[in-house]
């Protein structure tokens, strides 16, 4: 007997409707974003120290993919363990002067470790206004409240701390040099902050590694944790988590992203310990690269020593115009716009890298001109 024809149960209307809705309205806002490969000089990347095309890093990465071939195959619990992961591990805690590290296949996915892993229920973090998506994310997926306090505002941290005074854990989380505006924090407040009220500082040191601190090593001493991207100055893949060894430890047995993730491929712990020699042995690149920032800086009218220099235009469409003027007149500079921004401050974020020369940076700052 032939089964009656089930009448459809479908409610919602169509997913392809929505989707162009939902894209009609980014292109309303000029938002609509596209991918771009380099084209013209560097000044976007993170790629401070120029080590991404370091010979050693690629002949080192080279030769350990002839020997180890090019995937891991396996997360590091099973069978994606290699010694070179460890000697890695082992070179960025001295390096970092911390008694361990544990290395994510991404800042991102180190920073979700951090938050999701530390933190519990009846903790609360304490995230700077300023803080990356991936901090605010990994925040928002922990079990512990989240408290976002007004950015670099030690006064108002310490209002919050003395206002939250449960039995839980309290960790305060922030950047060393953050990402979109290229300032730092007051880790020496903080850090005197948290002693005095039994809170734990975090600390991503994502624009710092390489770039400050003796031999390049961050800014952050004598926190909990820090996070070290090493896709940015170190100019490979991936990031560290540096800390005490029962920390470390605690993030392997617990850590969600470690876990379940399949292991880098091994040819990149090569080349961040190529990586690692460079940055000690070349000190000039660090002091190149601060000298650039400086010499920018100073053409633009502003202060520091930042890598980081935003050129705040306001408008989006006018962010992206300014933007492509740029890319005609040969320098890669991208435009940067809500939500990575607040709303009403897109921007151009600059990137000064050791490889620029001072006859460059005069050139971009009369086409900056030009455009704006």
């Amino acid at each position: 007997m032939a089964r009656p024809k089930a009448e459809s149960t479908r409610v919602g209307g169509d997913i392809g409707e929505r989707l162009a809705e939902r894209l009609a309205a980014i292109d309303a806002e000029g938002l609509r974003r596209t991918l771009r490969p380099p084209l013209g000089i560097d000044l976007c990347s993170n790629d401070y120290l120029g080590l991404a095309h370091h010979p050693l890093l690629k002949r080192r990465m080279a030769e350990a993919v002839l020997v180890e071939g090019v995937g891991s195959t396996g997360s590091r619990l099973l069978r994606g363990e290699r010694a070179g992961f460890s000697r890695v591990e082992e070179h960025f805690s001295r390096f970092k002067r911390t008694e361990r590290s544990l290395y994510f296949s991404s800042g991102y996915l180190a920073n979700l470790a951090v938050l999701t892993t530390f933190p519990e229920s009846a903790d609360v973090i304490f995230s700077d206004a300023h803080n990356h998506a991936s901090l605010i994310d990994g925040a928002r997926l922990s079990r512990a409240r989240c408290v976002v306090f007004p950015h670099n505002d030690v006064a108002a941290l310490k209002l919050l701390l003395s206002d939250n005074t449960g039995a839980g854990q309290k960790f305060v989380v922030v950047e060393s040099i953050f990402s979109m505006d290229g300032d730092a924090a007051p880790l020496e407040e903080y850090g005197a902050l948290c002693r005095e009220t039994g809170a734990e500082l975090i600390v991503d040191e994502a624009h710092a590694v390489g770039v400050y601190g003796e031999h390049g090593g961050g800014l952050a001493r004598e926190v909990f944790l820090s996070i070290n991207t090493a896709g940015k100055a170190l100019g490979v893949a991936g990031a560290f988590v540096a800390g005490s060894s029962e920390a470390i430890e605690y993030l392997i047995q617990r850590a969600r992203t470690f876990i379940f993730s399949t292991a880098p491929p091994p040819a990149v712990a090569a080349a961040l310990e190529a990586s690692l020699e460079v940055i000690a042995g070349e000190p000039e690149r660090r002091e190149r690269l601060r000298a650039r920032a400086r010499y920018l800086r100073r053409k633009l009218g502003l202060d520091g020593d930042s890598a980081i220099v935003p050129i705040v235009i306001g408008e989006n469409e006018r962010a992206v115009a300014v933007a492509r003027e740029l890319q005609a007149a040969g320098f890669d500079v991208r435009a940067i716009r809500p939500p990575t921004v607040p709303p009403g401050t897109a921007r151009l974020r600059v990137a000064v890298n050791q490889g620029l020369s001072e006859e460059i940076l005069d050139q971009f700052v009369t086409a900056l001109e030009n455009a704006t």
